[in-house]
């Protein structure tokens, strides 16, 4: 039987912060649509970066492009990740969060976290890939440990949260 919810201030918080979350990502997503579709110009992007016509400017130019479809496509693989976060809040704050769908969220959270650690991989790629002593292009992806440790501990609370359901129907058939 599920209990009362927390007290705790963490769960108001956590869930204005997470609707909040959704909202800036949407954001971002279109600033990043805006990007690429209001200002296509390659002259503006090198006069935004102050290069100077060249080969390597207009490979930094393309691999700028690219990096910013990339963060497009991250934008609903975030959504997903902050949409199932809320409806764990959500079983939190009900005083039951020991629910085999928030075991199935966690685990769909731990495969988005794997394509967003890709990603970041491919993008650091990308960003070396382009970048010149010249031109340096500094970017902040790649490969994380943290990241990936991340992944790694999202799919340990996936199923901590299945045996925990488990666990508490089998209580529930006992008593």
């Amino acid at each position: 039987m599920p209990s009362p919810a927390s007290s705790s201030a963490a769960l108001p918080v956590a869930h204005a912060a997470l609707r909040t979350l959704i909202v800036l990502n949407w954001l971002a997503g279109a600033a990043i649509l805006a990007l690429l579709v209001l200002m296509p110009n390659a002259h503006w992007i090198m006069a935004a970066f102050k290069l100077s016509p060249s080969p390597d400017a207009a490979r930094l130019v393309t691999g700028l492009r690219a990096v910013a479809v990339l963060g497009l496509a991250a934008i609903p693989l975030h959504y997903v990740v902050l949409k199932r976060l809320l409806a764990i809040v959500e079983t939190v704050r009900a005083g039951d969060p020991f629910v085999a769908a928030n075991a199935s969220r966690l685990q769909t959270i731990g495969w988005v976290l794997v394509a967003l650690q890709l990603l970041s991989i491919v993008i650091g790629a990308i960003g070396k890939a382009v970048s010149t002593p010249a031109h340096p292009l500094h970017l902040d992806a790649g490969f994380s440990i943290s990241g990936w440790l991340a992944v790694l501990l999202t799919f340990l609370l996936a199923r901590v949260f299945a045996e925990g359901t488990i666990m508490r129907e089998d209580l529930e058939g006992t008593v």
